[in-house]
């Protein structure tokens, strides 16, 4: 190396000295606390996984039974003992009674010991009751069904709510069918067809026309398929059925004397097989075994020969049975249903809950869920929760068994589990980030200065000149940041006093070599006294001996260093109008404004029960005003109808789909959209509700469209 126009030697590379711990320990510091802040989050989150695993299984075990009850109370609803009745093999939930086929359709078991059919109005209502009725897209209806009870005869109920024009009556003695209204019922059994021909013609007390407009008139069965009558041809005695047509158009019909009318057509046909199975012993069998074998069908024919209605068209939607009651189980929840009384009952149906989304979940998420500890009352003996309860039917107990895997809770955790993962991992990622960042930006920088300072420190310690300041080269840690500063300022101090270290060294060297000069010219003289002075007698020559070792010691060297059902009506006698004046004149009260009555003009008396009613009617007006065009009143219209008295509640406001005209007094069916502000408060059970009490008060409440507008009408026979 050069320095002043010297050559000086390089000098060694530093010697990196054994750190102790402690000066390490700010950087162990930094690294456990990051640990721990991961470390931290983990448990965060499995620990609130523990607690939402607790608490969900804890609410699951809560609602269990309510979801038990619930099936139960849906079952004692006609509409389920009906299903109940009609249950198919055993481990099947499919009925015996099921949508229409090219041939006709199969009929259900009533669970009513018979059907009044020459009663329009029980007729109807044993019908929507019960829900054993078929419903096609254009609106018409039909129930086909026997009666629970075997000493009701043997005999197949058609009940039917069509769209039909103005129905042509036969005259006494008219042997030529093909001119008039006529309904044709076709009966298939053990291999055997039998049909008959009606004819609508008016019955014995009274004319086919009221004065209001209504048609009523019955129907005579004549076996056989023509549409000519013998001369000796004579009607079935045990065949009876009934036409009854509302005076008005149906709904969306346009006003005029041929348009559509709302029709009921009320059959009990005798079925010859069956009635003389009544009279052998042992005891009758019923429902019949071949029921399942049996299609009917039926069909109204025109004057023309046109078919205006036919059973056998496709399209229909089935009743409820046991096998919808799926949907309302959760993953991992299992219903069997079996018949009590018999040992060995088949199961009826086994109903099996949906099935979670495979996909939805991480597998070692839910493994994860599955192995977290659990303070329950189940923990510790199994994974599954079970609970019972019976519904009787007609003197036959059915037993309903519901399972739950408490398991299926823990996936459907699991399926939450895995959507907030993605919290939880960027919360790492962004922890592991800020550790990356502080660690290659900082600590690591921190570390090599440390042990290079402390080998500067070290290597400063050696006794050699030549070694007391190594290369300490801090060039690679300069930046615009403090450590960046701090790292350049000390290299500039260190080249500062590695220069100064080398002038020094040249200096003393420059210096010896002077001292050495001047021994050397001191030495001259005192050789030549030694030579003067070479006696040992003579006194000078020991002093002259001691100046040499003197200059020889001071010149001679030198030296550098981290769950309605069963609610019972209390029925009294009131008036309609007064009645509905009451509940107009304290709608405002309930929060629904302009409310109008417009009365019949004459008292109608009905019988209901007060409170029961208000729910009703309030239903309804709430359901108007949700739907009604802002501004526009709600009007309550009071009419009598023959021996009927009628309320209808209009609203103007968009239709409802027609879809839906039968469906929303199902119960869980509602009309709101799912995007809807109130969507999640809106059960689907308030017309339910309406319709059950209108039943149970011996009414019915049905929905029409109008143009422009919506109406519900609710009838009651009146009393005297």
């Amino acid at each position: 190396m050069k320095f002043g126009g010297l050559d000086l030697p390089d000098l060694p590379a530093l010697v990196l000295p054994r750190l102790p711990l402690a000066a390490f320990r700010r950087r162990i510091v930094f690294h456990g606390v990051f640990a721990l802040l991961a470390l931290a989050t983990l448990v965060l989150a499995v620990t609130l996984l523990a607690e939402e695993k607790q608490r969900s299984r804890q609410r699951y075990e809560a609602g269990f039974r309510e979801t038990l009850a619930a099936l139960a109370a849906q079952l004692r609803h006609p509409t389920g003992q009906l299903a109940l009745l009609n249950a198919g093999p055993a481990r099947s939930s499919e009925p015996q009674a099921t949508a229409p086929t090219a041939q006709g359709v199969r009929p259900w078991v009533l669970p009513f010991s018979a059907l009044d059919f020459d009663d329009p109005f029980k007729a109807r209502q044993a019908v929507e009751m019960s829900g054993c009725a078929l419903l096609w897209p254009s609106g018409d209806q039909l129930c086909t069904a026997v009666g629970a009870s075997a000493y009701a005869g043997g005999f197949v109920y058609l009940v039917a709510s069509l769209n039909l024009p103005p129905a042509r009556p036969r005259e006494r003695g008219t042997l030529d069918l093909a001119r008039v209204h006529r309904a044709r019922v076709s009966l298939q059994l053990r291999g055997h067809e039998e049909t008959w021909t009606a004819p609508f013609e008016a019955a014995g007390d009274g004319p086919v026309r009221s004065p209001a407009g209504a048609l009523r008139g019955r129907l005579t069965g004549f076996a056989g398929a023509a549409d000519t009558l013998d001369l000796r041809a004579r009607p079935d005695r045990d065949f009876r059925g009934w036409l009854w047509q509302d005076a008005g158009c149906a709904q969306g019909s346009a006003s005029e004397p041929e348009c559509p009318r709302r029709s009921l057509l009320s059959l009990r046909l005798p079925v010859a097989a069956w009635r003389e199975a009544l009279f052998q012993h042992p005891g009758p069998a019923w429902p019949p075994p071949d029921l399942g074998q049996t299609v009917l069908r039926l069909q109204w024919l025109a004057p023309d020969g046109a078919v205006a209605f036919d059973s056998a068209t496709p399209g229909a939607a089935a009743p409820f049975t046991l096998a919808d009651l799926a949907r309302r189980l959760a993953p991992g929840e299992t219903l069997r249903i079996q018949r009590q009384g018999s040992p060995g009952a088949p199961v009826l149906a086994e109903l099996h809950g949906r099935e979670a989304d495979p996909e939805a979940a991480s597998p070692w998420l839910t493994r994860l869920i599955l192995s977290l500890p659990y303070d329950g009352m189940h923990s510790r003996v199994a994974e599954t929760i079970q609970a019972e309860d019976t519904v009787p039917v007609f003197g036959q107990r059915y037993r309903l068994q519901l399972s739950g895997d408490l398991r299926s809770v823990d996936r459907g955790l699991g399926a939450t589990a895995t959507r907030l993962s993605g919290y939880v991992g960027a919360m790492l990622a962004a922890i592991a980030l800020a550790w990356l960042l502080i660690e290659r930006g900082l600590i690591h920088r921190v570390a090599v200065l440390t042990k290079r300072a402390a080998a500067l420190s070290y290597n400063m310690q050696d006794p050699q000149v030549d070694r007391r300041l190594g290369d300490l080269d801090v060039a690679d840690l300069r930046g615009r940041d403090e450590l960046g500063i701090l790292a350049g300022t000390l290299a500039s101090l260190l080249q500062r006093v590695k220069d100064g270290v080398r002038r020094e060294h040249i200096r003393v060297e420059q210096e010896r070599d002077m001292w050495h000069a001047v021994g050397h010219e001191i030495m001259s003289p005192l050789q030549s006294l030694m030579v003067l002075h070479g006696s040992p007698a003579d006194p000078s020559h020991r002093y002259v001996q001691r100046m040499q070792q003197a200059v020889r010691v001071l010149y001679g060297s030198a030296s550098p260093s981290e769950a309605i059902e069963s609610a019972a009506l209390r029925l009294d006698a009131l008036d309609l109008g007064e009645f509905m004046r009451h509940v107009a004149t304290n709608a405002p009260f309930a929060g629904i404004a302009d409310v109008q009555v417009f009365d019949a003009g004459t008292a109608l008396p009905v019988l209901a029960d007060e409170h029961s009613l208000e729910d009703v009617v309030t239903h309804v007006l709430r359901n108007a005003d949700r739907h009604r065009t802002p501004g526009t009143p709600i009007d309550l219209h009071l009419r009598a109808e023959d021996a009927l008295a009628v309320c209808e509640i209009r609203n103007q406001g968009p239709a409802i789909e027609p879809a839906l005209l039968e469906r929303i007094f199902e119960y869980g069916v509602s009309d709101a959209a799912p995007d809807a502000a109130d969507a999640g408060q809106r059960r689907g059970q308030g017309l339910f509700v309406a319709r059950t009490y209108m039943a149970k008060m011996g009414g019915t409440i049905t929905a029409r469209n109008h143009a422009g507008s919506v109406s519900f009408v609710l009838q009651w026979p009146r009393v005297a």
